[in-house]
């Protein structure tokens, strides 16, 4: 990729604000750089309220709670991608087929992402700039609008799972056959997304809470399924594999823990919802969002983890090996605990499904700022992005096949996001203090290239075989 100099000042357009961009920018009278006492028109009071607390834990006048809870929420955003529906296939036929075998892979996978999300919304603290607009100033013109067409084309992926997983929720919840089940999670998903105009605190509280439906849903299944604990605990810090096709899987699940669009989404969700005025500002506001990164990802991980556990338990230990679709999962369910249970599975596969759709949606219209500065209303991507969704639900697709084949496209899009986050994210010019010491630029890199080659690897068993 080619360089040019990185320029100092965004000329930003007058169009909608994406998530991360309702605050103003430090200065003077708008509650973040000089004066709390004036804020402008454009944050909201929810905003001004999160901005005043923000001020006061950076000024040393908060303790304990109140002083980190500003910074808390971009993380939570961001974590709904790795609880997708298209991790729910790929982690419950592990479990069902190995057991507790994979345990340790998923857990691996988790602490990747961990590292990659704090790169990301380091970049976004640092320079006031998401990861797409970083990109657009960096390199030439060319690989820019080559960086957003593949972009484009990862995020209309991700919203085909991410639709079909909540129609399918729908579907095997109230028997809503898949089209106009998919019509629903649409209206779902427009309505979430209506919350960003209030401000991004009800926004974040409404995924949160989507979050918490879908931990509390797999905290019952762990109950209900009786797992081995002494197994459990063996296989979350013992790698094994058992032939070829256990590494293919561990190869899907590791290739699919990081989400190329959250990573364009994480950025901009850091850019501008609290600024810090100065490189210690900046540096603290950076310590606070870690912790948010880790609280994130650790549910994150706790949830593809009890997929897992919950398969290995119910469906090895009867052996039904075989289960490899989210419907033969709801089905087991059904059939080993109780229907409650399986009604439970749904009620999370569907939270989980309108969560990560709204995510998918913003992500999109980051890229699409970011990489062209061009926006369109929100809305109206929303419905441009359903339509491959619902054509392959109207064409009676498998939704266990559009799941997998979504997450293949997603493969071709994780080195177009890694390796511009990594190249930035290294440089004092552009991250100030916040660039990455010489040690960590090493491990974002190893970790990049190892997830870049596990996807090639998936990619040419795939096509190849």
């Amino acid at each position: 990729m080619s360089e040019r100099e990185v320029s100092t000042v965004d000329e930003l357009d007058d169009a909608d604000p994406v998530p991360g961009e309702l605050s103003a920018p430090p200065g003077p009278g708008n509650g973040l750089g000089g004066s709390d006492e004036v804020l402008p028109e454009n944050v909201l009071p929810g905003e001004a309220a999160v901005n005043r607390a923000a001020r006061r834990s950076l000024d040393g006048h908060s303790r304990g709670l109140p002083r980190i809870w500003p910074f808390l929420g971009p993380a939570f955003i961001a974590a709904v991608a790795y609880i997708d529906p298209g991790n729910f296939a790929t982690n419950i036929a592990g479990g069902a087929k190995f057991g507790y075998l994979l345990l340790w892979v998923v857990l691996g996978a988790n602490l990747i992402a961990m590292v990659v999300q704090t790169q990301s919304a380091k970049l976004g603290i640092a320079t006031g700039r998401n990861l797409a607009e970083a990109c657009r100033d960096t390199f030439s013109r060319r690989t820019s609008i080559g960086l957003w067409i593949q972009a484009e084309i990862v995020a209309a992926a991700c919203d085909i799972a991410e639709v079909v997983g909540a129609a399918l929720g729908l579907n095997l919840l109230f028997g809503i056959p898949l089209f106009p089940a998919g019509l629903l999670a649409g209206a779902g998903a427009f309505a979430i997304l209506a919350l960003q105009q209030k401000g991004f605190r009800r926004l974040e509280a409404v995924i949160v809470g989507m979050v918490g439906v879908v931990v509390a849903a797999f905290a019952f299944e762990i109950f209900e399924s009786h797992p081995d604990g002494g197994q459990v605990a063996l296989h979350l810090f013992k790698p094994g594999f058992a032939g070829t096709e256990s590494v293919l899987l561990a190869t899907g699940i590791i290739g699919a823990t990081v989400m190329p669009h959250v990573i364009y989404l994480h950025s901009a969700l850091t850019q501008r919802r609290i600024v810090g005025r100065n490189e210690r500002e900046k540096r603290q506001i950076l310590r606070f969002e870690r912790i948010d990164v880790v609280i994130a990802m650790a549910l994150a991980g706790a949830v593809n983890l009890s997929m897992m556990i919950m398969a290995a338990a119910l469906f090895n230990g009867s052996g039904l090996v075989g289960i490899d679709s989210i419907d033969g999962a709801y089905d087991g369910l059904k059939q080993l605990v109780s229907p409650g249970a399986a009604t439970i599975f749904g009620v999370a596969l569907l939270a989980s499904g309108y969560a990560s759709s709204s995510v998918g949606t913003m992500s999109g219209q980051v890229v699409m700022q970011g990489f062209i500065r061009r926006r369109i209303p929100i809305f109206v991507r929303r419905a441009i992005t359903l339509a491959p969704a619902l054509i392959v639900l109207a064409l009676g697709i498998d939704p266990t096949d559009a799941l997998v084949g979504s997450q293949v496209v997603l493969s071709f899009g994780i080195p177009f996001a890694l390796v511009p986050l990594v190249m930035l994210t290294r440089k004092p010019k552009l991250m100030g203090s916040l660039a990455s010491p010489r040690w960590l630029t090493v491990i974002a890199s190893v970790l990049s290239g190892l997830i870049i080659a596990l996807n090639v690897f998936l990619l040419e068993q795939v096509f190849i075989g």
